[in-house]
């Protein structure tokens, strides 16, 4: 399930860039979504990047996060482990659109795009779920354990969301995230006391 998910993104992915009529469709759009009830918004974006190297690292995370995660609910679950999984990721992607859901849903003019709100949520409820595993990606180039990683990048999406004008949705980032950890709470509320615990 997850290289069907992978396979498809970057097809859909490819495809939109060769036809931007598709590509326009497929955007989140609070804006459409409120005002011209165009709720497959919600997901299609999730599905189309800005460009290649875009594709990449989003894909690249979620290959390897998703993996790790994957494997360990299928072992832990068995087959619902895959539902699990699914759900993770394609709530995620809907959960991402919250915030600027509600911060653009008066302004045509916004638009975004791209599966990292859902790779993120993969990202934290990895993070959550096995707080010792070393991690390094974007902007921290050495491995530190995840129960540090993950404090750190929410700084650096606040910070930058905050500062403004990067062009990337560092909101939607945080929603993913944070669903990302709701869901593994869900799953198992003693994974948040064993996170907890890390740091007393």
């Amino acid at each position: 399930m997850l290289l069907i998910i992978l396979v498809g993104t970057i097809i859909i992915s490819l495809w939109a860039d060769k036809n931007l009529e598709l590509k326009e469709r497929m955007l989140f759009v609070p804006y459409r979504v409120k005002h011209q009830q165009e709720y497959d918004r919600l997901l299609t974006h999730g599905f189309i990047h800005a460009d290649i190297p875009h594709l990449a690292f989003n894909m690249m995370t979620l290959y390897f996060m998703g993996e790790y995660l994957y494997l360990a609910w299928m072992e832990l679950y068995g087959k619902a482990g895959i539902v699990y999984f699914c759900a993770l990721y394609f709530l995620g992607m809907v959960a991402a659109t919250l915030f600027p859901m509600i911060k653009h849903q008066d302004q045509p003019g916004y638009r975004s795009l791209g599966a990292s709100g859902a790779v993120s949520a993969v990202l934290f409820a990895v993070i959550l779920w096995n707080p010792t595993l070393s991690l390094s990606l974007m902007f921290i180039p050495i491995p530190i354990p995840a129960y540090l990683f993950g404090p750190l990048y929410l700084f650096f999406e606040y910070y930058s969301m905050k500062k403004g004008n990067t062009g990337i949705a560092h909101d939607a980032h945080i929603g993913g995230a944070i669903f990302g950890i709701l869901f593994v709470l869900m799953l198992d509320a003693q994974k948040g006391l064993q996170f907890v615990h890390l740091f007393y």
